[in-house]
């Protein structure tokens, strides 16, 4: 089953992986330094214990956004090294190892992880605090730059973390440390006139306090979110006064930033980077770095949720609609620019120079999940799960053990090296990294998968995403059981089958790939038949179901009745709206949830000079087969289609007039989250026709 083999990998391989990563044992990468700082901020806890008052704290000393020690072979004990945000490689491990306890428990994992969380929580000052940037380099400069140093991103990490363990294995160690931070910044920050007004630079703590709110019913928690929100972006900015501020504490000049009448874009949205250029409530274009983006607009939707505002969930529909009508990479990538890590401006998508961090499709994972929370619309699911099977899944390697950070639709391995605008792209998957956000964030979304795969209501059961595994519902009548067997991605054939004697409405997403869907189902002994073409007109019994925004409900009391989905999977040729000015010309190929590629191993060097013959592809036969030549069973497509000759000549230019020497070739697509498995080559999602 695709997604248990996941599963079982993170299990299996990246977890025990990850660890080694986060205590530097894996050799030939990146260091992480993550464990090292918390047991340096132990160390220093443990001293300041034993010395009482005559402890001298460390006096803040500014290191770098990164800090390396000189000499790296022999790091020394006591220091802070690595990204001011490195404690959150720890709060994501231990997240997505809460996830694999829930789905198999394994005592040896649950020792390394207790271990760790002793720790971690070794560091904690008395007060709350736990950030151990700040506890070793100095705290008398704490909470002044939350623009840059991201001590609620570590916040927000650490509760999420927190909160996956506890409800794993009920141990409260880490949430009591988690709750504790969380308290002292609810004490610190609101709209209090004696509190600090500001919020975080990068954006999680909005919907990591609103998951503490729904776990331990405390209000405050859920307040601190919506008044992160709702502070974003008004006059005066706070980054503008806490900056003020900075300057005076190192004893410099404060220029003050002065909007001139001629000013560019940039400039008249200052803050568009941090998504603080004006009140999120006012937004309606996704605008500066992605991943924070998205993961403002998951707690948006979740206060949204959790508070019934009417007017933030509006603003979060805006930006939704923005980001996949007008930015989203038909992998499901977001983010097209490496400048900031970014959206950028409307329709501009590129390939070659793609960012797409992987972290950013998780984080629309995240956003997707939220507003189906809110409302179950297949629009929501579509592109959760395009993002799951293409970028998300593109971001490891099949074996667990290399990653991307960055997810281009094109590559030309030459122009990695060689082209500085394309240095950030990688021509293959690296073992860690010094900022190593995306690997562990993997981690925890592919351990946490059925969460994604289903919501709930009181009388109603949503299917999002058809993956083979058990779900069972707690309800007034007894528990329902719905035990769902899937050949996705690679067949539309589900079977399901549901148990209990329980009254509930069922529903199942109608997928957007799909052509035309048949469901046939059994409820008390009767058996019912509907066929719904692409545009939703249903033939068949229709007084037996309703078809609603992409999902069909069917109502009945279940006792071991079966529901059979079969839904279409075509082969898809599919081009870009043409603002999409990179794409003019060019078509993609997918099948179901999946992106295909062409890589160089399969169809030779330049496919910049390929081309598919769309009108032979379309009406192609049989070009669908099966192979597990990586280990792994997966669907490839071969397509009729065409390639320019080189030819032997010295003419860097020459007439249009002259003719294009082309020769057939069979082309061979595969899924897009499997490339570069087999060697450093070339690759394209987009094909000229």
């Amino acid at each position: 089953e695709f997604w248990h083999r996941e599963q079982e990998l993170v299990r299996t391989e990246v977890l025990p992986y990850q660890w080694n990563a986060l205590n530097d044992k894996v050799e030939g990468a990146a260091p992480s330094y993550c464990m090292h700082n918390f047991r340096a901020a132990g160390k220093l806890m443990k001293e300041k214990k034993s010395k009482g008052k005559e402890f001298t704290p460390p006096t803040y000393t500014f290191r770098g956004f990164e800090a390396l020690p000189d000499d790296p072979e022999h790091p020394e004990e006591d220091k802070f090294y690595g990204f001011v945000f490195q404690d959150t490689d720890f709060s994501k491990w231990i997240e997505a190892v809460g996830y694999s306890l829930t789905i198999h428990p394994d005592a040896e994992l649950e020792k390394t992880a207790d271990d760790a969380i002793d720790v971690v929580c070794a560091a904690q000052l008395e007060n709350g605090y736990l950030d151990t940037y700040y506890i070793i380099n100095g705290m008398d400069r704490a909470f002044t730059n939350l623009r840059d140093h991201h001590e609620l991103y570590c916040l927000g990490h650490l509760v999420e973390g927190a909160i996956s363990y506890y409800q794993a294995t009920g141990k409260d160690k880490l949430l009591n440390a988690a709750k504790r931070f969380a308290d002292y910044c609810a004490d610190y920050f609101g709209p209090e006139e004696d509190k600090c007004k500001g919020y975080p630079g990068h954006e999680i703590a909005e919907m990591a306090l609103a998951k503490l709110y729904e776990v331990t019913g405390e209000e405050k928690y859920l307040k601190l979110a919506e008044f992160f929100i709702d502070e974003r972006g008004k006059a005066p900015n706070y980054f503008e006064q806490e900056e003020e501020k900075r300057a005076k504490l190192d004893g410099v000049p404060y220029h003050k930033f002065i909007l001139k009448p001629d000013a560019n874009w940039f400039d008249r949205n200052r803050y568009w980077y941090h998504q603080a250029h004006i009140p999120v409530r006012k937004q309606s274009e996704a605008v500066g770095h992605a991943v924070r983006g998205v993961y403002l607009y998951s707690g948006m939707a979740d206060v949204a949720r959790l508070s019934d505002d009417e007017e933030l969930y509006e603003a979060c529909k805006r930006l939704w609609n923005n980001i996949v009508t007008e930015k989203l990479y038909v992998t499901g990538g977001i983010g097209g620019s490496h400048m900031g890590e970014s959206f950028s401006f409307p329709f501009d998508l590129p390939n070659d120079t793609a960012y797409s961090e992987t972290c950013a499709a998780i984080g629309l994972v995240f956003f997707a999940r939220r507003m189906l929370q809110i409302s179950a619309e297949s629009k929501y699911s579509d592109v959760m799960e395009l993002a799951l099977y293409n970028t998300v899944l593109a971001g490891m390697a099949l074996d667990g053990k290399s990653f991307f950070y960055v997810n281009p639709l094109e590559v030309f391995p030459t122009a990695c090296d060689r082209d500085e605008r394309k240095l950030h792209v990688k021509a293959v998957r690296q073992k860690w990294f010094g900022c190593a956000c995306c690997p562990p964030n993997i981690a925890r979304l592919v351990s946490s998968l059925g969460a994604y795969a289903y919501t709930q209501n009181e009388d109603t059961l949503w299917t999002h995403l058809y993956m083979s595994g058990v779900a069972s519902k707690d309800t007034s009548q007894g528990k329902l059981v719905m035990e769902t067997a899937s050949e996705l991605p690679w067949s539309g054939k589900v079977k399901v089958k549901v148990s209990g004697e329980v009254k509930q409405t069922l529903a199942f997403r109608i997928p957007g790939w799909s052509d035309s869907s048949d469901i046939k189902w059994t409820c008390n002994g009767e058996e019912n038949i509907i066929h719904i073409s692409k545009d939703q007109v249903a033939s068949g019994d229709t007084s037996k179901a309703v078809i609603e925004n992409g999902y069909i409900y069917l109502e009945g009391v279940w006792d071991n009745d079966e529901i059979d989905l079969s839904f279409e999977m075509n082969v898809r040729i599919v081009r870009s709206n043409n603002n999409v000015r990179e794409n003019v010309g060019k078509v993609a190929v997918m099948r179901g949830p999946i992106t295909y590629c062409l890589e160089e191993i399969d169809n030779g060097k330049n496919l910049h000079l390929v081309h598919l013959d769309v009108v032979k592809a379309q009406e192609a036969k049989d070009c669908v087969s099966f192979t597990n030549e990586l280990g792994h069973n997966m669907a490839v497509i071969k397509l009729p289609g065409f390639k320019e000759k080189i030819e032997d000549d010295a003419n860097l230019y020459k007439y249009a007039s002259s003719s294009i020497n082309m020769e057939n070739a069979e082309l061979r697509f595969v899924p897009y989250y499997s490339w570069n498995n087999r060697g450093i080559g070339e690759m394209t999602v987009w094909v000229r026709n």
